[in-house]
């Protein structure tokens, strides 16, 4: 059924307040049909459908893109304190099997996410899914199911180390006893073939479903984390089907210090060993990119790849504030991540867009060197885009783009008196004006509430089900207690280790 959008304004840069109309926008189907006077008549000629009126008081937004998150950790939001993402990574989400999910637990902490991006604007996502101790069917079918019940389009890799811990991690080994070497080499809950399995079994089952609203993506986490051989399978399934890559790359300091202390780096970072394995290429989402510098920045420019920023979760992990100017300055497409709700502890992507707008102006360059508004939402929607290897599909407005829109209303605080609508939706909306969610030409949310799910019966069965385990986490966590000090201590050292440039703001 079509749907007419009437009276809305659209986000126009180039205007005075940003602001262009009000006009109409009729959807057919999946698909913006027409933008302008032509939509009422298209829609009458079709026999009619539902109009949604702007009043001359709404602004209709392409749906936010969130271009990197991890599902995995939904639940866990709020849980620990800020830690360095070296000693995040030992309580985040233990390797215990007690604490493996079942299907429905699965299912539910996806949504709890899912269903905090729709009520908030955001349209799609792309989940890096961690599904410890490793992927299973079964587990992969109920985060996708997850998506296709609530109706957000999503993009699912899955996300996991190949290689065992002694092999990611510099410094580690040096002095170590017998217990914490033989933790170190411990191999990963399944092997190469089996890791490829599951992505058959995704891309097979999962890649195009809804319409094509649920895609399939790869992931090698990152390239300190696997063999050569499986970051080159990746690489060839991505190219086969064109799915994005998602790669983290020097997201802390730390990993700047593998060049030197990892024997297979040889000197390099980690982006000019990947570029020297001839796998940058224009599907790859570099997630962080924190400690890179501007011979790093050339290969990723050069590749055509896309660097996907999470300034949340930087802070969140004391990672750095990574080199946005320089990375606009090089021709990088930018997206922008909320990361997992761990370290991030929310999925409104209003929190990040504020966030990327405001932490580069501690940067010390001059002040007309810092983010505009603008860029900001050009990240936000061109560059999310980008990652998804779907651009002028999603992140505009215009005919033919896939109808993924959002509705806010113009007559909220934020906007309230409207002054200029790009700097208002950068530094002062934080989700409460969203009236209206739309993907893929359906309504998924509107005034309140989710039309697919009963948002208070699954929260309700979440509250209960991972309250129940918290006792299995608390005890995993107190496990990973006796790791703690072997790893700050190679944080602190590679902290201390001259790199050559810093990302942090001196005390």
């Amino acid at each position: 059924m079509p749907t007419l959008f009437t009276q809305v304004y659209l986000l126009d840069a180039s205007q005075e307040n940003g602001l262009r109309g009000p006009t109409d926008v009729l959807v057919e189907g999946q698909r913006i049909g027409a933008v302008g006077a032509s939509a009422a008549l298209r829609f009458a000629l079709r026999g009619g459908g539902e109009t949604i009126a702007g009043k001359g008081q709404h602004l209709l937004l392409p749906g936010l893109i969130n271009a990197h998150f991890h599902s995995p950790a939904n639940h866990l939001k709020g849980s620990l304190p800020s830690l360095p993402l070296e000693l995040f990574m030992l309580y985040e989400s233990p390797a215990d099997p007690l604490l493996a999910p079942t299907p429905r637990e699965a299912y539910l902490r996806t949504l709890l996410a899912a269903l905090e991006m729709l009520k908030t604007g955001t349209t799609s996502v792309q989940d890096d899914a961690f599904l410890m101790p490793c992927p299973t069917p079964e587990i992969i079918d109920a985060v996708m199911q997850a998506y296709a019940d609530c109706g957000i389009r999503a993009t699912l890799a899955l996300d996991q180390p190949e290689l065992p811990e002694i092999d990611k991690l510099p410094f580690i080994a040096e002095g170590a006893d017998a217990a914490l070497l033989a933790a170190l080499k411990a191999p990963p809950a399944l092997h190469r073939e089996g890791l490829l399995g599951m992505y058959d079994y995704l891309i097979h089952h999962w890649h195009g479903a809804c319409d094509g609203r649920l895609r399939a993506a790869t992931s090698i986490s990152a390239p300190q984390r696997v063999s050569t051989e499986y970051f080159q399978a990746l690489d060839a399934l991505s190219q086969q089907h064109g799915l994005p890559l998602y790669a983290h790359m020097l997201e802390t300091k730390l990993q700047r210090t593998l060049a030197t202390e990892q024997p297979r780096f040889a000197g390099r970072s980690l982006v000019q060993h990947t570029a020297a394995l001839g796998l940058l290429s224009p599907r790859m989402n570099i997630i962080h990119a924190v400690w890179v510098d501007d011979a790093d920045l050339a290969l990723i420019a050069e590749a055509g790849s896309t660097i996907v920023h999470n300034p949340n979760s930087n802070l969140r992990l004391g990672s750095g504030v990574a080199p946005y100017r320089r990375m606009l300055d090089h021709g990088i497409s930018v997206a922008l991540g909320s990361d997992e709700a761990i370290c991030d502890d929310a999925a409104n992507m209003w929190g990040v867009v504020k966030t990327a707008g405001l932490i580069h102006n501690i940067s010390g360059l001059d002040c007309h060197q810092w983010p505009r508004a603008e860029e900001v939402l050009h990240s936000l929607w061109q560059g999310g885009a980008r990652a998804q290897l779907r651009e002028g599909e999603l992140g505009v407005v215009q005919e033919g783009a896939l109808a993924d829109l959002t509705l806010l209303d113009l007559h909220s605080t934020a906007f309230t008196p409207l002054n200029d609508v790009c700097g208002q939706l950068v530094y002062c909306e934080g989700g409460s004006s969203v009236k209206l969610t739309m993907v893929d030409g359906s309504i998924v949310y509107r005034d309140g509430r989710l039309t697919r799910v009963d948002e208070a019966a699954l929260l309700a069965e979440a509250r209960g089900l991972f309250a129940a385990k918290q006792p299995l986490l608390k005890n995993a966590r107190e496990q990973a207690r006796s790791l703690h000090t072997a790893y700050q201590a190679m944080q602190r050292r590679a902290a201390a280790s001259d790199v050559g440039m810093n990302r942090w703001l001196q005390p």
